[in-house]
């Protein structure tokens, strides 16, 4: 059992296309967890890389993300990204009963029903893009457009309000330390905002994701104008960043590996298959998210976690551990369907899992149906990558066809 640990400092500022971090890549290949320090932060971590032993962390109620709240501790971005209310630093069961009347408006029929608004939504802005021809920005016409109108649309938002959430979306994810005022300001008008909304919904309930939210019951059980308010937030969050920078990610893998359009191409019943396996591959975010706090001394993957201890798992590694992925850096099409962790795990799994699947189904599997000859308008690397946020994604996306 390892005690006292040197401390490595860990920036993850890597953004080289979609190439693995060597540090993440180094620390996974560790016998035991090492001790990190982030950019933020009064206080070292914990990084646990291995599936198995992510999946623990990940179950373990010992571990405490409601632990964290009020501590200054160590992060990503100068501004921690969460609210103290939201969900994400919740424990069971509140978490657990919070999630399970929020999950209702995301059961698969309710997401197959959400469906054909979200091809609309897709064809309308692949038909502005054949209409802009050739050279044209996949980003601009696709990746950015289609989740935040698909997450602002299917939450009942009036159009109007479509640009200032996404500015305030994207300013909570920039990592700059001089950017800390900014987020704070951000994420507070977001909360007010949304907070508004909650109480028109209950008044004026619609078609929309608020009032199906509103209207879930378990028993007596609902959720109260607060949870709503912040579960709302999440998504708007959440809905807008995942999945804008994996169409960007699937398609730039798509068009600079042809093997990869070619079986696209040629086996279109594979796209959810082929999806999940460029799911697990993609880095889609840099170094970690939000960490837990050990309630109690305990043991994990080998070393001895003091009450008090931040623990980190980092989902990308877990993603590339070789014990469960044969050859995991390695894109196999044919490897056997096997849960990736790129919507998280356990409790804190994405709820909203089955409405990002759906946007990417849609939009890449109408973009290579469309444009059979899409291909990349520049060299790859020409093509310039985000540096500024917690993400991994192409800011711009030349195609032609």
């Amino acid at each position: 059992m390892t005690g006292e640990k040197e401390t490595i400092t860990c920036p993850f500022d890597f953004s080289e296309a979609l190439e693995f971090d060597p540090v993440l890549a180094d620390l996974m290949g560790r016998d035991t967890p090492a001790r990190i320090r982030l950019p933020y932060g009064d206080a070292d971590a914990w990084l646990i890389t291995g599936f198995d032993a992510v999946k623990q962390v990940t179950t373990d109620h010992r571990l405490s993300r409601a632990g964290i709240v009020g501590l200054d501790y160590p992060r990503m971005t100068a501004e921690p990204i969460v609210s103290p209310e939201s969900i994400n630093v919740m424990d069971p069961p509140h978490s657990s009963r919070v999630r399970h009347l929020a999950s209702q408006a995301f059961t698969q029929q309710q997401v197959d029903a959400m469906r054909p608004r979200i091809a609309r939504l897709t064809d309308l802005l692949l038909d502005e893009m054949e209409q802009d021809g050739p050279p044209t920005d996949l980003v601009r016409h696709l990746s950015d457009p289609l989740p935040q109108h698909t997450v602002l649309d299917l939450l009942g938002i009036e159009r109007q309000e479509w640009p200032r959430i996404e500015e305030s979306v994207h300013q909570l994810l920039v990592v700059g330390a001089d950017n800390r005022e900014t987020a704070a300001t951000a994420k507070a008008d977001l909360t007010a905002y949304f907070g508004k909304l909650v109480e028109q919904r209950r008044d004026s309930p619609g078609d929309d994701l608020i009032s199906a939210m509103a209207a879930a019951r378990d028993g007596e059980e609902q959720l109260d104008d607060r949870e709503l308010a912040v579960m709302t937030l999440m998504l708007a969050l959440s809905g807008q960043d995942t999945a804008t920078c994996q169409i960007s990610d699937i398609t730039y893998l798509l068009l600079t590996r042809p093997e990869l359009m070619d079986h696209l191409r040629r086996r279109p019943e594979t796209l959810t298959d082929v999806l999940h396996e460029l799911l697990r591959h993609i880095p889609f975010r840099k170094g970690v998210g939000i960490p837990r706090v050990a309630l109690e001394d305990m043991e994990l993957d080998g070393v001895r976690i003091r009450a008090g201890d931040f623990v980190h798992v980092s989902y990308l590694t877990a993603n590339r551990d070789p014990e469960r992925y044969p050859n995991p850096h390695a894109i196999d099409l044919d490897r056997p369907t096997s849960p990736h962790m790129t919507f998280g795990w356990g409790g804190h799994r994405c709820i909203a899992m089955p409405l990002a699947m759906a946007e990417l189904e849609v939009a890449i599997g109408r973009l290579v149906e469309r444009f059979p000859g899409l291909r990349l308008a520049v060299a790859p690397e020409e093509v310039r990558w985000d540096t500024k946020t917690i993400r991994r994604f192409p800011l711009e996306l030349p195609v032609a066809w």
